[in-house]
């Protein structure tokens, strides 16, 4: 190569047709010219993406909420904006945009600018949709981007105390005893619904759901001896629990909860591999800058750490927590999974 173009240039025999001088050296110099010209390219491509992630944000960033105002996503999402922005120096507003069981705030972050500058706050409905929607107008794994886990809670699992079972054993045996008499409660596709259904798969048995607005509803509908069991998050259950309107069985935790030290878990009371966690975490679009997820991922393993936040999640009965977005992205096909095959199980299709 090089005695090629020195061969150019001074006239000397490369095996090639000798070329003037004059133009050699113009080919040599615009040779060398786009050679510098690519070599610049690169080194700002390479100082580029740091530098986005100095001075990101560099604008209000919008925290999309794909749920009703009111709910613990939008309790939990502001929390998250609010520290965010305590460490970031911008806002993070928060925008509400509920509807199709949050596929309507998911699309639109999906669908988004990929520059940090929108962000989804997710929940386990966004692994549920893909199993009961026919059709999705986006793909959870292909079009967002993983930041990280940021909260986990826990589910327990209530029946009403005129139920005449006092053991999630009993419970077991008395519904495989009543086939289809047994029923539950929860919103259609929701989390307690398909927990509900699982425990089906796992335990042999055969419950009804009855569907409910909400969880919260059902759970008054079982104090009112309308329904049998259902499957809560453990902040609404605790002061019912207190109060014993409602009987619980067992906690759908690897291990006891401190909030409820005599109430066991499922493989404790006889049924392995019931585990089921209420939990939240933090995506972009797909695309969004890897220093950018990078940042907002490192912030959040400090604004996790903080005893203010621990303090203000525990009120709230979850726990702050922190993934890196690999982790959170691998969590989230394994919860596709699961949910997948429970609703093709029980042919739970969205309305």
């Amino acid at each position: 190569m090089n005695g090629r173009v020195w061969g150019y240039v001074t006239g000397g025999r490369t095996g090639r047709e000798r070329r003037p001088a004059g133009r050699g050296r113009a080919a040599g110099r615009a040779c060398l010219a786009a050679l510098a010209a690519a070599g610049m390219m690169l080194l700002m491509g390479v100082m580029v993406a740091p530098l986005a992630a100095q001075t990101y944000p560099s604008k209000p960033v919008h925290l999309i909420l794909p749920f009703p105002p009111g709910g613990a996503t939008d309790v939990l999402g502001r929390l998250v904006g609010q520290k965010y922005a305590e460490r970031l120096g911008q806002p993070f507003v928060p925008e509400n945009r509920p509807g199709a069981g949050g596929n309507i705030g998911a699309e639109l972050v999906a669908k988004g600018k990929p520059d940090g500058h929108e962000l989804l706050f997710v929940s386990p409905s966004l692994t549920i949709s893909p199993g009961i929607y026919k059709k999705l107008n986006y793909d959870p794994v292909k079009d967002l981007a993983a930041v990280s886990l940021v909260m986990e809670g826990h589910y327990v699992l209530l029946v009403r105390p005129t139920l005449p079972v006092k053991t999630l054993k009993e419970f077991v045996e008395y519904a495989k005893a009543r086939p289809g008499k047994i029923n539950f409660g929860g919103g259609i596709g929701t989390p307690p619904h398909l927990s509900g259904e699982l425990l089906n798969t796992l335990a042999g048995i055969k419950m009804v759901l009855v569907p409910y607005k909400g969880v919260n509803q059902a759970m008054i509908g079982m104090m009112s001896n309308e329904i049998d069991m259902v499957i809560i998050g453990t902040p609404a259950a605790l002061p019912q629990i207190q109060a014993s309107k409602v009987r619980p069985l067992a906690v759908l935790t690897k291990e006891r909860l401190p909030s409820l030290p005599d109430v066991p878990t499922a493989a404790e009371a006889g049924v392995a591999n019931y585990v089921v966690k209420s939990w939240y975490g933090v995506m972009a679009p797909a695309g969004t800058p890897k220093e950018i997820i990078a940042r907002l991922n490192t912030e959040w393993a400090k604004i996790a750490a903080m005893p203010d936040t621990k303090e203000k999640t525990q009120k709230f009965g979850f726990e702050a927590v922190t993934t890196t977005p690999e982790q959170f992205a691998q969590y989230i096909k394994e919860e596709i999974a699961l949910w997948g095959k429970v609703a093709r199980d029980a042919n739970v299709v969205a309305q």
